[in-house]
């Protein structure tokens, strides 16, 4: 009879995981399509966690080897992305809550953007600072994505090593903190994510740095392809759970803090 159980139990597990994988990608990528929204809008990724926010599910988005999306009952607690750092990791940095706020968007802007394909797998809630909506997110990636094509058109600076120049064409230069500790640790070898790790910053923060350095021409750049084509803006699904714009607000108030 135990073991009857057992295996009873073991087959419902395995048709629920495998309900919500079918289920939650299918429906997801439906979504997309029905709706409109492309990839460089919501895209592939935001349209599966809208789905499992729909389907109030519980478990991990892993998004290829990229990282991984923490859902509980439809809600993002926490994401991790390989390019990020670990929340905390700024000595000194802001209370372990807002740190570890600060680390799951910084992942999550990351993983929205990943042309890998995402997997769910059903499972037990994981903590986080909080339970954050999709539609909070894809706004938060809208809004650091324009930051930084207006502060450089060109995005191959995000991931090529930092190269500070020999020779500055000017008498005077102003930086902001985080420029001042990327042109002094920048080796040649490291991204501005790599050097955000080892700087105990945010990703986001370093490559805003980075793409103002490239725009003073103090890092080495190759000329960007003209102007980049931007993004679409359609609003977002009717159905999406909106945007937590309190929270927004206090997130925008940390980043100011740390520049």
């Amino acid at each position: 009879m135990a073991q009857a159980n057992h295996v009873a139990r073991t087959n419902d597990l395995a048709r629920a995981n495998h309900v919500a994988r079918t289920n939650g990608v299918a429906r997801a990528n439906d979504t997309v399509q029905a709706n409109g929204v492309a990839r460089a809008n919501a895209g592939w990724v935001g349209g599966v966690l809208a789905a499992l926010e729909r389907e109030k599910a519980t478990g991990i988005l892993r998004v290829g080897g990229d990282g991984a999306f923490h859902v509980d009952r439809g809600a993002v607690t926490r994401a991790e992305s390989r390019h990020a750092p670990e929340p905390g990791a700024a000595p000194g940095g802001p209370d372990p809550e807002l740190s570890a706020l600060l680390a799951t968007f910084d992942a999550a802007c990351l993983l929205l953007a990943s042309d890998a394909e995402p997997v769910f797998t059903e499972g037990p809630p994981s903590g986080g600072p909080g339970k954050i909506t999709v539609a909070t997110l894809v706004h938060e990636q809208r809004r650091r994505r324009a930051l930084l094509d207006a502060a450089w058109p060109d995005a191959s600076v995000d991931t090529a090593p930092v190269v500070p120049v020999r020779r500055v064409g000017r008498q005077r230069v102003i930086l902001t903190g985080v420029q001042a500790e990327i042109l002094l640790n920048a080796d040649g070898v490291r991204t501005p994510a790599q050097l955000a790790r080892e700087l105990g910053r945010t990703v986001f923060g370093c490559l805003l740095a980075v793409r103002g350095l490239a725009a003073a021409s103090l890092v080495r750049t190759d000329p960007p392809d003209g102007t980049p084509a931007p993004p679409v803006r359609e609003e977002l699904p009717a159905d999406w759970a909106p945007a937590d714009h309190d929270l927004l607000v206090r997130l925008h108030a940390a980043l100011v803090e740390l520049r």
